[in-house]
């Protein structure tokens, strides 16, 4: 079995090779589970080095004025989450990602739209490596996950150890599972 590190490179270029912009009804499962459940606190990654593109699901939680969209901040080794709107300014944090400049409003996401390199059939995320948002969630266990990614991106078993966190949801261009 490939070691992590090697499967987050093949992945990373298969994903720069294949990327395309999904359509704004790809995020549909995301909207219901989030009616179904009446969550309010919504978090999501801002796109960068060929993620799938979250912009259009921003335009569509922004729409509804009681859903809140929070943003991942990194700050001493550990990850919060914050209130952003799309007017807000952006800062690259140390590791070149997109996040808020104003940190205050901390809030507790309710869901999490997470990015990933690739992703297993038993809802394993392979990520960058750093472990944040394991880290996240093994202390909030019920705050539901949804992994984002391209169906090219699944493998055939993600190598896992205790720190790992299954996600519950990933959602692809071909459906949701």
């Amino acid at each position: 079995m490939p070691s992590k590190e090697i499967l987050r490179k093949k992945f990373s270029l298969i994903r720069n090779k294949k990327y395309f912009e999904v359509k704004q009804n790809f995020f549909s499962p995301i909207l219901k589970i989030i009616k179904t459940k009446n969550l309010r606190n919504i978090a999501c990654y801002y796109p960068s080095n060929n993620e799938l593109s979250t912009l259009k699901l921003f335009e569509l939680l922004n729409s509804n004025k009681r859903i809140s969209i929070l943003l991942p901040c990194i700050s001493k080794g550990s990850m919060k989450f914050v209130k952003w709107n799309l007017q807000e300014p952006l800062k690259v944090n140390n590791f070149g990602f997109l996040e808020p400049i104003q940190t205050s409003k901390i809030t507790k996401p309710d869901l999490i739209v997470a990015p990933l390199l690739a992703f297993d059939k038993s809802k394993n995320r392979l990520g960058y490596g750093k472990g944040y948002y394991d880290k996240f969630l093994k202390k909030n266990k019920k705050t539901i996950t949804i992994g984002i990614a391209f169906s090219f991106q699944k493998y055939n078993k993600i190598k896992t150890s205790n720190y790992d966190v299954k996600l519950n949801y990933i959602l692809t261009d071909k459906g949701i599972f």
